[in-house]
């Protein structure tokens, strides 16, 4: 990143990037900032991580449940409980 502006899809295809690689939560502080300075929505990229410790969620660091219609992922780091609507 060097210090310089950065384009809007410079900065989608650097988030991606990240992403990929299975983020450490200061690598997920740095995409909402960078989603942040150029009003990026994160979409369904907000759901692969943690709300509370940033942690990325994968098997190790999350227990997923699905009861009622919601998807239920509990970070097991800091224990938050994420519940999204899932569609029809």
């Amino acid at each position: 990143m060097n210090g310089k502006k950065l384009l809007r899809e410079e900065i989608q295809d650097e988030i991606m990037r990240i992403l990929s690689a299975g983020p450490s939560p200061n690598e997920i502080k740095k995409i909402r900032k960078l989603a942040m300075s150029k009003n990026i929505k994160l979409g369904f990229l907000r759901k692969t991580f943690c709300k509370k410790c940033f942690s990325y969620f994968d098997s190790k660091n999350s227990e997923v449940r699905i009861k009622k219609g919601m998807k239920i992922v509990k970070c097991k780091k800091c224990g938050q409980i994420n519940r999204w609507k899932m569609k029809d």
